[in-house]
This record gives structure tokens, C-alpha cells and sequence, in this order.
């Protein structure tokens, strides 16, 4: 058998086990990605934002057919086309998963800047915006939507005696009343710097996992190509031959 050809199957072989385990990593990062921004969906305001995670997600469901098409494919030789076909179609739509988490992943900022203050000034103690203020506040170790003083033009800090939620509590700060003359127990950075570099960091995770994976579906392109371009000039053989 040709080296190169057999060289090519080897890594087609190769390609095509590490394809379900790939599919398992892609579905964990859609699903994290999607899961961190459902964890702040009131400060999000462009629902957009997801379509990344969305399509990694179909990506990852694919994968688990390619891994099988990819092994029959290349141990009895038949259907090479096809397996070029779909990895194409997957490389194709982990470019676009890269290019949306590319564009949305500057446009964070902006989402956040729309929508913070107007959820922040909301806040009444019991409605559905309060819980998700108290929510980010908690989970971030923030207060307000740049520093704590934000909450001194908030309603709800002059109808409480000039106090802010105990959400702004650090942990354990069991004598935390809210004060503002209890600085030592409040948490005081803002909470929009922090979402937005956890939002940042988790796009851009989910965006190097995909650049990896669409890195190894283009190997497995070459592969093909090369398979096919030899097995013209020579009679092709079945790895298992």
C-alpha cells in the first residue's frame, strides 16, 4: 500500500475516534456558554449573543454521526465523498460559530451598558429585577453597576435609610447592615466590569475550542484529498487488506 495513502487513512482512522469524544467536549462548552449567559439573561439584552453556543451544540450532535461514517468510510473504502462532504459542512459552520462569538464578543459592552442601569433602577426588594440584581450581586462579590455609589441614585436606596441590598454584603459579613458607613463589609467594584470580563472569558473559551476542532477537521480534509488524489493512480486498498 501507497505511504501516503496509508499514512492518510491512519489519520482518518485516528480523526474519526477522537471526533465522539469531540462532539462530548463541544456539547459541554455550548451548553456551559449557554448556561453562563441564561445565569444573567436580564443584563444580556441581545439574545443573539447565544447563537455561537446554539450552533456549536448542532455541531457537536454531527460529530457523533461523522465519527461513525468516518470509521466505515475509511476501513471498507466506500463513501469518501460523503465524509468530505459533511466535514466540510462542520468546518464550515464552526467558522461561522467563530466569526458570530468574534462579533458578539465586542459587542458585550454594549449589551451590558443598555441594560444594567435600567434593571438596577428596578430594583423594589421583591420584583423578578431584584432577584437577578441580588443574583449578579452575590455571585460576583459587586455592588451597583459601576461602583456602590450607583445605588445612591437608585429609589430603593433613599426608601431603606440610605442603604443598599444585602446582596452588597461580603460573604460572612454576618454584621452587614448595608450602610454605607460599613465599607469594610460592602463589596464596592462595580458589577458591569466583572460580568462582562466573565462573559468575555467564556466566549472566548468556547472560541479557542472551536478554532482547535475546526484545525482538526481541516487535516482531516487534506486527508481525504489525499486519498483521493492517489487512489487514481493506484489500486486503492482497504486499510483491513
Amino acid at each position: 500500500m501507497d505511504c501516503g495513502i496509508l499514512t492518510s487513512k491512519t489519520v482518518l482512522l485516528f480523526l474519526s475516534v477522537i471526533f465522539w469524544a469531540a462532539g462530548a467536549a463541544l456539547a459541554y462548552v455550548g451548553s456551559y456558554v449557554i448556561k453562563s449567559y441564561n445565569s444573567f439573561e436580564d443584563f444580556v439584552s441581545n439574545k443573539y449573543s447565544v447563537i455561537p453556543a446554539a450552533i456549536i451544540i448542532g455541531v457537536a450532535v454531527v460529530m457523533f454521526v461523522i465519527g461513525i461514517v468516518g470509521c466505515c468510510a475509511t476501513l471498507r473504502d466506500t463513501g469518501f465523498i460523503i465524509f468530505l462532504l459533511i466535514i466540510m459542512v462542520i468546518f464550515a459552520a464552526e467558522v461561522t460559530a467563530f466569526v458570530f462569538g468574534f462579533i458578539y464578543r465586542g459587542r458585550i459592552k454594549g449589551d451590558l451598558e443598555k441594560s444594567m442601569n435600567s434593571v438596577f433602577q428596578k430594583y423594589d426588594g421583591v420584583n423578578s429585577e431584584t432577584h437577578a440584581v441580588d443574583y449578579l450581586q452575590s455571585q460576583l462579590e459587586c455592588c451597583g453597576v459601576n461602583n456602590i455609589t450607583d445605588w445612591t441614585a437608585i429609589p430603593w436606596f433613599v426608601q431603606h435609610n440610605n442603604s443598599v441590598p444585602h446582596s452588597c454584603c461580603k460573604a460572612n459579613a454576618t454584621q452587614c447592615t448595608g450602610q454605607l458607613t460599613q465599607l469594610d463589609l460592602l463589596n464596592t467594584k462595580g458589577c458591569e466590569a466583572k460580568l462582562e470580563q466573565m462573559l468575555q472569558d467564556v466566549l472566548s473559551y468556547a472560541m479557542l475550542v472551536i478554532l482547535g476542532f475546526a484545525i482538526i477537521k481541516l487535516f482531516g480534509m487534506l486527508s481525504i484529498c489525499v486519498i483521493a488524489c492517489r487512489s487514481k493512480k493506484n489500486d486503492y486498498q482497504p486499510l483491513y487488506a
